[in-house]
């Protein structure tokens, strides 16, 4: 995670690309074989691979956690899964513990990038592979891969949401009050998210069909601490007393569901969300289920769905592809530069769900109509 990422360059995907992968022998003989791995297979025995995730807190954490252990352990593997607790320390400690146990392979969702520099040494030193998951390590050589969706084109499905539904790719002159919030400044796909969204919205800022009343609209301005939904529904309010006396807001980038929920809370304590005051256009990131029921109410807008099992089941391939001969797949092998060097990267692309497609969410199982009130 990181302040800043400037430096970073997520550009399109280049679809079908498939990089060589010089593991699964040391004469590197083995490394032309197709990608996957052998379910069971005798060679993955006594082979340990360290999962180190952010928090138990959310959902979606120990949902990835689970997915991917049982995934790596039904092909022969043994896992050392550990969360963090959201504390980099507590992370740092963990990394360094299963590099002592001299585990073959840690996949890493950095909590923040910046206190993980010397353990990631410490790996490479010891000839152990790294995969980024979820979010980028940045500013090391010693990331050998890097699964994730893709964070641009979230931003991008946000940003293009709000110009749709106001009309203004279809001639809608405006102009329309947008105000802007960003994920955490300590987070790497915060820039992310935003510069996409800001792919779709800055035309409209530019020629004024578009207009932040509020005058905030520098990411540094619009960062949220740890995502947090109470932090966002303070700064709404905020914004609502200040720029929005006798103005409407017609929408709201939030990149997030949580954050999604306290800036409706704001809206609704300032009258919004009647009748004859409909809550504007909010966005939001994760299909959680209450954001999901949001929708469905009419309350919050969209969402970007993310299916986090394809996730699980992308990294788990590419960490078997390296010990069984084979080769991850990398389909942007050039674009995901972390500062240090350029990656090779897989990159999964996002949903965007609205009140006319919720129903995506149970018909491919991801939740069930109980979890979603359907």
């Amino acid at each position: 995670m990181r302040l800043a990422a400037g430096a970073l360059v997520l550009a399109c995907v280049v679809t079908g690309l498939v990089l060589a992968w010089p593991f699964g022998g040391s004469d590197g003989k083995t490394a032309g074989k197709k990608a996957g791995g052998g379910s069971g297979n005798s060679g993955t025995k006594g082979i340990t691979i360290g999962l180190a995730l952010p928090t138990k807190d959310s959902q979606r954490w120990t949902a990835d956690g689970t997915a991917m252990k049982k995934q790596f352990e039904a092909k022969g593997y043994k896992v050392d899964l550990q969360y963090g607790g959201g504390d980099a320390n507590q992370q740092a400690a963990q990394l360094d513990s299963m590099i002592t146990k001299r585990h073959k392979l840690l996949v890493v969702a950095p909590i923040d990038s910046a206190a993980l520099s010397g353990v990631l040494e410490r790996a490479k030193e010891a000839d152990i592979k790294v995969m980024a998951y979820d979010l980028p390590l940045l500013n090391t050589d010693a990331v050998d891969y890097y699964v994730a969706f893709d964070s641009r084109e979230a931003g991008r499905l946000q940003g293009d949401y709000i110009v749709h539904e106001l009309g203004l790719d279809t001639g809608e002159k405006g102009p329309f009050n947008v105000e802007l919030f960003a994920g955490a400044a300590t987070d790497p796909n915060t820039r992310y998210f935003f510069d996409g969204a800001m792919d779709q919205l800055k035309p409209y800022l530019a020629n004024h069909r578009l207009v932040v009343r509020s005058g905030q609209t520098q990411l540094y301005q619009l960062t949220t601490e740890r995502w947090d939904g109470a932090a966002a529904q303070k700064r709404m309010t905020d914004l609502l007393s200040e720029s929005y006396v006798k103005a409407r807001v017609d929408a709201v980038l939030s990149p997030y569901d949580g954050m999604s929920l306290g800036i409706l809370s704001a809206l609704k304590a300032d009258g919004y969300g009647f009748k004859n005051r409909p809550y504007p256009i909010v966005t939001g990131q994760d299909a959680e289920p209450a954001s999901v029921k949001s929708i469905n109410k009419g309350e919050q807008t969209q969402t970007v769905y993310k299916d986090t099992r394809k996730l699980a089941k992308a990294a788990v391939k590419a960490g078997d592809a390296m010990f069984t001969g084979g080769r991850p797949e990398a389909n942007a092998t050039t674009s995901y530069d972390n500062g240090e060097k350029r990656v090779p990267s897989h990159l999964l692309r996002p949903v965007s769900i609205d009140k006319s497609n919720t129903r995506l969410l149970v018909d491919e199982g991801y939740y069930t109509e109980a979890e979603l009130g359907q």
